[in-house]
């Protein structure tokens, strides 16, 4: 806890040192509204360097689209007020649509170019003539806070987020290797215990993006950052399969029970230096155990045995490939990296324009009515309330629930007017110098900046850093006009009341329905896979699945009892589709039967008969002599077992 109020505090002083630095350029050279900078460094600053640069560049390519769209738009429909609102609100929208399927943060840019045609285009919509001016302006503005805090969040105190990547990482490798040895003792039997591991790989990932701008990892260690994603996600698939392995096979062998007791103690051990050796030593034994047992099956029983077998041998290459590459990356070995990161996929993010259509259109409808209520009530202020309100869409959009997030910012903003009131006409009358200004705002921008770095606080932290420039206005001299600062105050809670009304019934997506819309794509992909159209390969399924497992994992808590099982469900589709693709790719003896079985799997809800054809054929194809018929044994084997499991829990549903 100390260590993380010190790395809040740290951030709150990096933060509002770049704003009064880019809050004094602005001023010196006569911007009209300085206080724009103080915003933009508020915003785009980061507790890290690498998502701090990231997020200024993004920023900075996002206001210039943004402002070169509301520059064409407003003057071409200067004389058509609601068409002009339509056009812009049209804008946002796409804007909003484009963030939503690219799920990565550079998707910040796309929101920012929506935000910044909000900000820019509204207000201007009555007096159009001045729209390039205020454009070009604001686009100084913010360019100077993304310098100011660019150049102070990288070379002031800079926390470089390599440093957290490796230690998640870290922390990931750990649980990985503890979470299958308690599977192989018999101790999980939870499903979503492996999937936890897929949010720790969505949050690598998230990380992961940013480093590149901390100037510290080359493109080698990029590669394999992608090699390691692949394989602990196949990992977390390995664990399932050894788990239902277990559970199935009533007598283990001596010579496995032997080697399984081994493998458990080598992911256990904390040396090193003996857990390297002792991997090498457990491959070959797997591997010779494998090539014993597999020329000796007769029976399905003995080819579940070997298909176990292959487990264990593709589980200890799994977490020694691992941790060579991560040892790869924290001491920057390039030619271990090369080695190992062939034909890496890394993370694959799921994507859902219907989704993203649906939730753009929502926003859509809210501004556009913004705007007619605006237009139709001749408020003067109007502008700015629906320039607020296409702010609020397009940062909140792209959550389930953006209503208790708006009125965190809303509970922030209530505070930051107050306080804006009070340093308008209390203190900021007798402040006479730049220094002065900076002491007399520095205690509630260092508190708030704390609070702004700690999740929980985040948004309503923000509602007062980015009121009190504008409440206050900070510009080249004091004005102290109160009815500004209450029309705005006005607008300002309009926008947000209006906004948290108006999509909590247009943009609110249910948990129960997200889940479902998930489950039922993954059963497409899975019809997709046994008519041979679906784009991508195993690794390609594998690592998309984890990523809506990832998806799944938060809105679990928020869904109905009966959707508890839905990461069960989730995990037979991630099987049964890897079954599928690898029973495709196997060479299978004409007439044997298996084009038939795998037409049937979407078709069919009795999974017992087609669990029993798998079987006859498996028995069929022993003893398997040679490597493609192990590989087709094993690959039955594969879909017996996820059938047998999907079977069982749908009896449980029931």
């Amino acid at each position: 806890m100390l260590l993380s109020d010190a790395h809040a505090l740290l951030y709150s002083l990096r933060s509002f040192a770049a704003a009064m630095l880019a809050y004094y350029i602005a001023l010196s050279i006569g911007l009209e509204r300085p206080s724009w900078a103080i915003i933009t460094v508020y915003i785009v600053s980061q507790t890290s360097v690498g998502a701090s640069l990231s997020r200024c560049l993004y920023r900075l390519v996002g206001t210039v689209a943004g402002a070169g769209a509301t520059v064409l738009i407003v003057p071409t429909f200067v004389n058509m007020q609601i068409v002009c609102s339509v056009m812009l609100t049209g804008w946002i929208a796409f804007c909003l649509w484009l963030s939503l399927l690219d799920r990565t943060p550079r998707a910040y840019a796309f929101v920012l170019a929506g935000y910044t045609a909000s900000l820019i285009g509204f207000p201007a919509v009555s007096d159009p003539g001045s729209v390039f001016n205020i454009a070009i302006i604001r686009v100084q503005e913010i360019t100077i806070g993304i310098v100011c805090a660019a150049l102070i969040h990288r070379y002031i105190l800079p926390s470089r987020i390599s440093g957290l990547f490796n230690s998640k990482l870290t922390q990931t490798l750990h649980a990985a290797r503890q979470l299958v040895a308690d599977t192989l003792a018999g101790k999980s039997d939870k499903v979503s215990a492996p999937l936890q591991l897929a949010l720790a790989l969505q949050f690598l990932q998230g990380i992961s993006h940013h480093i590149p701008y901390d100037f510290a990892l080359s493109v080698p260690a990029r590669q394999a950052r992608k090699a390691l994603h692949d394989r602990l996600a196949r990992l977390a698939i390995v664990n399932g399969e050894l788990r239902d392995r277990l559970q199935v096979i009533a007598d283990m062998p001596t010579d496995i029970q032997t080697l399984l007791n081994d493998v458990q103690a080598w992911l256990t051990c904390d040396n090193v230096g003996k857990h390297k050796s002792t991997a090498e030593a457990l491959q070959k034994r797997s591997t010779r155990l494998l090539q014993k047992r597999a020329m000796q099956s007769l029976t399905f029983e003995d080819a579940l045995g070997v298909n176990f077998l292959g487990y264990i041998a593709e589980l200890i290459s799994l977490i020694h490939q691992c941790e060579r590459l991560s040892q790869a990356i924290f001491h920057a070995e390039p030619e271990t990296i090369r080695a190992e990161d062939s034909a890496a996929k890394g993370y694959i993010f799921h994507r859902d324009p219907l989704s993203a259509i649906r939730t753009a259109l929502g926003a859509f409808a809210i501004i556009l009515s913004g705007c007619l209520i605006w237009i139709d009530s001749a408020w003067s202020d109007g502008g700015t309330a629906v320039s607020i309100l296409g702010v609020c869409c397009t940062l909140f959009g792209s959550f389930d629930t953006p209503a208790p997030h708006i009125v965190k910012y809303i509970i922030g903003s209530f505070w930051g007017v107050l306080i804006s009131l009070i340093y308008s006409f209390a203190l900021l009358p007798q402040v006479s110098d730049f220094p002065v200004l900076v002491a007399v705002l520095a205690p509630v921008y260092l508190l708030a900046g704390s609070l702004q770095a700690r999740p929980p606080t985040t948004f309503m932290a923000m509602g007062i850093t980015l009121t009190l420039p504008v409440l206050c206005e900070l510009g080249a001299h004091y004005s102290g006009n109160f009815a500004d600062a209450a029309n705005t105050a006005i607008a300002l809670f309009f926008a947000t009341g209006f906004a948290v009304f108006s999509m909590s019934l247009l943009q609110t997506v249910q948990a129960d329905a997200a889940i479902n819309r998930l489950l039922k794509l993954c059963q497409r992909d899975i019809r997709r896979s046994v008519n041979g159209v679906f784009k991508g390969d195993e690794t390609h399924w594998t690592n998309l699945m984890i990523d809506r497992a990832a998806l799944l994992l938060p809105r679990i808590p928020r869904s109905r009892p009966s959707s508890a099982r839905a990461l069960v469900h989730l995990m037979h589709f991630l099987r049964i589709g890897l079954g599928v693709m690898h029973l495709r790719r196997c060479d299978m003896p004409s007439g044997c039967g298996i084009n038939a079985i795998l037409y049937d799997l979407t078709r069919s809800t009795e999974t017992e008969a087609l669990r029993e054809r798998i079987a006859e054929i498996t028995v069929q194809c022993l003893p398997a002599t040679d490597k493609p018929s192990r590989q087709l044994v094993d690959k039955l084997v594969d879909l017996h077992c996820a059938l047998r499991t999907q079977d069982e829990e749908s009896t449980n549903d029931k």
